[in-house]
């Protein structure tokens, strides 16, 4: 069963993320809260396998809440929500760890796999959004990129090489397609770069490659395209 807390300062929304994630026999609300302050109060009496995390709330917002909450030990994880495709708070929230961001309009069986993934120790990143929100501040907040941490020089050729992919918000299997190697070695890599680069998970990847010039602004988005262009043709031939 995973245990989640609903944080947000709307009483409406709060209901209706639990009706939601209600639907779900492996899903379980165990505590709410309508501001940062509470979310964190609440999350040390229940400990919470998830939260998730409203972020422009009175009093305490989501932002500072998450950085609190992903310093206790075990941390729970944390998906963001947002009303905003490019929100600096939410590239903020990414910073410090939370393992997803969600716009309020996701789907009811999006939300509830998201919830699934992250419980898992999975990360969710929408591939546009993440972009959008990435390269709309990455930079101007760290100052001028390319230019690597030490930690880097840690990576083997081909860790470099998957740790620019997964900064491009691509999957294990874009990945092992790309590199034209199994997903199972595409996994074994991926873990080998985040536990080098000390990354919680693929949301941090994301940041720090572009952070550390590994990822340019503007880079992964026309390759993104073309691949959605070439799996919009391949439904399109397997329905024909």
């Amino acid at each position: 069963m995973i245990s989640v807390l609903v944080a947000d300062d709307e009483e409406l929304v709060r209901t209706g993320l639990r009706m939601v994630l209600g639907t779900a026999s492996d899903i379980r609300v165990v505590s709410e809260a309508a501001d940062g302050a509470e979310a964190v109060a609440q999350a040390a009496m229940s400990s919470p396998d998830v939260v998730l995390m409203d972020i422009r709330m009175p009093h305490r917002d989501g932002l500072d809440a998450t950085r609190e909450l992903l310093r206790v030990s075990p941390p729970p994880r944390v998906i963001v929500l947002t009303t905003f495709d490019a929100d600096e708070y939410v590239y903020e929230a990414l910073r410090a760890g939370a393992s997803a961001f969600l716009l309020k309009d996701v789907s009811p069986s999006d939300l509830i796999t998201a919830v699934r993934t992250v419980a898992a120790g999975e990360a969710v990143l929408h591939p546009t959004v993440t972009r959008k929100v990435v390269e709309a501040f990455a930079h101007g907040r760290v100052g001028a990129p390319g230019r690597p941490d030490a930690t880097m020089a840690s990576l083997t050729e081909r860790e470099r090489e998957i740790f620019r992919l997964l900064g491009m918000a691509m999957s294990n299997a874009e990945i092992a397609r790309s590199l034209v190697v199994s997903e199972a070695t595409v996994k074994t890599h991926v873990a080998h770069v985040l536990a080098k680069l000390d990354l919680r998970d693929r949301a941090q990847a994301v940041v720090r490659a572009y952070e550390s010039g590994v990822v340019r602004p503007g880079e992964a988005g026309p390759a993104r395209e073309a691949r959605d262009r070439r799996s919009s043709a391949q439904r399109e031939d397997e329905g024909n």
